[in-house]
């Protein structure tokens, strides 16, 4: 049976009135549940693997739950308990939040393996009915080329909370980022992408919220379908759907992409001694990956684990993509722990329902598609894994670009695997295009860019568990204090280090993922797990940035990106003259001019990587000229002397990490590479 076998399901205004179609196949009732002025009234549907009903003369702006009787066997993954009000999996909208109470838990407090008989309503939100119409003002999506897109990752409240260009009252929500100071300063900065952190309706976990903090990442899942309530402006039920798509509207306007971090590998119901919220409710063993004993299958960290390997589980998420790109117009997305999604039963199958169903999707095929290729399961390691057209987020770069400039002995990366990163990983995507590597050296999951050159461990206290969360493999270096120092020396050294990584990134083959607030200096007190910290330690400062240069310097290379076909390739180098140039695509040179020996490449301690470009590019049957530029990286803590590859032959200086020290605007023969810096140089015409 193919998915599109699958009945549509959910809650819809249409011409007969509210159309409920519920997949809950062990369910034996389940009842349709409208409130009206406080006043819950309960509508039977009719039964079946899927309970439906029509309902003439319900309103839009309508809060409505599901509640569904059933076996209780505990031992089998089955405990449906009527008492207890359940989201709509395909809630477009929801409005309150989970309020934590021991009646969300399907069974007793004293007896667990025995229905609970609380009425659960009082403390959960509301499935919304919503008007789902909008004018666009204009349907053209921006159509970034993969070669072209720059990624920049982004919280929707963390961005404008402290915004001062932007209205008090609009700060830190949908319309927020849709504001004009929002919007300049993105377009300004050069990206083409907003990749924005989870935006689906998320709950808050118990154990945060007894100890008075919230999820502010957002990685907890209630509503696939809804956008989170608490990031609109306008608190009026129903209203965020709106606010969300104007500020995809206002941004397509600027030309920029929408991208989406979406969760659907687990749900904020957490562990089998969770509380019954959604899917728990309907028949948890249908929905979440369990053994036959009925024990939880657990793969990503959070307690339990969305079955994807079931067709109704995958039509499901498949609706809600196409949701999301239909009905709201994002233009692509970034999938959490992806390997989980693409598992039938407990392994790993490159032949996955969900993969084969996006592969045949008309309108998800043509979407940017991003996997955070790993899970904590068996084989859950993915880099490399994942299909054409998919990207994937490449922490062997990341750990790479780290390790070269951040350790102090200087003797773990030999050039060789550094070079493999700057130029699209040909090693792991040779049978891709080079933007299948998203290149990133930080993401809202561990330490800032200032703070990898300030921090060599975590500090993680506020978060209220010891210091024991978040990861202790940081690869940063403190450059000789930890923290906050006064040393100027130091302060230099830091941010020599920190713009080179920053220029390597941008300079890189493949597909590039900034930061918000990495441009800016941004730090987070050498936080790397600031999953909790809805504050001014995650939200991105205005007024007290560290060093604006970083930001000049950032917006330098994206122009030069930008400008630079050659750094903008879809194929990989191939190191060979063609017929036409005698000259190669790329050259690997030592500081005197001559090509690196296979020596070079191996040896952990070398203190130089040079690149000259040719600027031939011929991939995809179109041949260009470009030109070519030598890019060099001293992590050194001296000067080197460059040797220019060809006598003569006159450059200018494009970019320079540490500022210029030359004297002339043209350079001929050789220069000083400066300390810890990264520098380019393009020939002239």
């Amino acid at each position: 049976m193919s998915i599109d076998a699958i009945p549509d399901l959910g809650v819809r205004l249409t011409d007969r009135g509210l159309e409920v179609a519920v997949y809950a196949p062990h369910a034996e009732q389940i009842d349709l549940c409208l409130f009206f002025d406080g006043d819950e009234h309960r509508h039977r549907l009719t039964a079946g693997s899927i309970h439906h009903g029509i309902f003439p003369h319900v309103p839009t702006g309508i809060g409505y739950g599901f509640r569904a009787a059933g076996p209780w066997l505990p031992d089998h993954g089955l405990r449906l308990n009527h008492n207890k009000l359940l989201m709509d999996p395909y809630a477009r909208a929801i409005s309150g939040e989970v309020v934590w109470n021991p009646a969300l838990m399907p069974g007793r407090a004293d007896q667990t393996d025995q229905p609970d008989s609380t009425d659960s309503a009082p403390f959960m939100p509301r499935s919304i009915v919503v008007d789902s119409s909008f004018t666009w003002t204009d349907d053209h999506r921006p159509m970034v080329k993969s070669n072209d897109r720059v990624l920049y990752e982004m919280h929707v409240k963390g961005f404008s909370a402290l915004n001062p260009g932007v209205p008090p009252e609009l700060r830190g929500t949908f319309a927020g980022l849709a504001a004009p100071a929002s919007r300049e300063y993105l377009t300004s900065l050069g990206i083409t992408s907003v990749s924005l952190l989870p935006i689906h309706h998320f709950a808050t976990e118990p154990a945060l919220a007894a100890r008075g903090v919230k999820n502010y990442w957002g990685y907890s899942s209630l509503g696939f379908f809804a956008p989170h309530a608490a990031y609109a402006a306008d608190q009026t039920p129903g209203a965020q759907v709106r606010e969300f798509k104007a500020m995809v509207d206002a941004l397509h306007a600027d030309g920029l992409e929408v991208i989406l971090d979406v969760v659907y590998n687990h749900t904020c119901e957490g562990p089998a001694n969770g509380p019954s919220l959604m899917f728990r409710g309907l028949g948890e063993r249908d929905f979440y990956k369990m053994t036959d004993s009925g024990t939880y299958t657990d793969t990503t960290g959070c307690g339990n684990t969305f079955d994807l390997g079931k067709l109704p589980n995958t039509r499901l998420v498949i609706d809600s993509l196409r949701y999301w790109v239909t009905e709201m117009h994002v233009d692509g997305f970034r999938f959490d722990l992806a390997t989980s999604l693409v598992r039938t039963g407990q392994y790993v199958d490159h032949a996955a329902p969900f993969l084969d169903a996006i592969r045949n999707d008309d309108v998800l095929r043509h979407v940017a598609l991003i996997a955070e290729p790993w899970d904590l399961g068996p084989d859950g390691y993915q880099v490399g894994g994942f299909p054409t057209p998919w990207l994937e987020w490449n922490d062997r770069y990341r750990d790479s670009l780290r390790s070269y400039w951040l350790n102090p002995s200087s003797t773990e990366i030999p050039p060789a695997e550094l070079g493999w990163r700057m130029t699209g990983s040909q090693d792991i995507y040779s049978s891709r295009s080079p933007n299948s590597s998203v290149n990133f050296l930080t993401a809202h999951d561990g330490f800032t860019l200032a703070d990898l050159t300030a921090y060599n461990w975590k500090h993680n206290q506020a978060n209220g568990e010891d210091n024991r969360d978040g990861t202790n493999n940081n690869l940063s270096w403190n450059h000789g204090v930890e923290g906050v120092t006064e040393d100027e020396h130091i302060i230099v050294n830091r941010a020599a280090s920190a713009d080179a990584l920053l220029a390597c990134l941008l300079l890189s083959v493949g597909t590039p993922m900034l930061t918000m607030g990495d441009e800016r200096g941004r730090t987070q007190d050498g936080n790397n797990n600031a999953y909790c910290q809805d504050n001014e330690t995650s939200w991105l400062s205005w007024t007290n940035s560290a060093d604006m240069s970083r930001l000049e310097l950032t917006r330098s290379l994206l122009t030069l990106r930008r400008e630079t076909p050659a750094l903008r390739r879809t194929d990989f180098f191939d190191g060979k003259p063609d017929d036409a140039d005698t000259s190669t695509d790329i050259a690997w040179l030592r500081p005197d001019g001559s090509a690196m020996t296979s020596d070079d490449w191996n040896s952990g301690d070398h203190r130089t990587l040079i690149m000259a470009i040719s600027g031939r590019i011929s991939d995809q049957a179109e041949s260009t000229t470009d030109a070519a530029l030598v890019i060099a990286l001293n992590r050194s803590d001296t000067s080197v002397a460059l040797t220019l590859p060809a006598a003569n032959i006159p450059y200018e200086l494009a970019i320079s990490t540490v500022g210029s020290s030359f004297n002339s605007s043209t350079i001929e023969d050789s220069i000083e590479l400066p300390a810890r810096s990264v520098t380019v140089l393009r020939k002239l015409e």
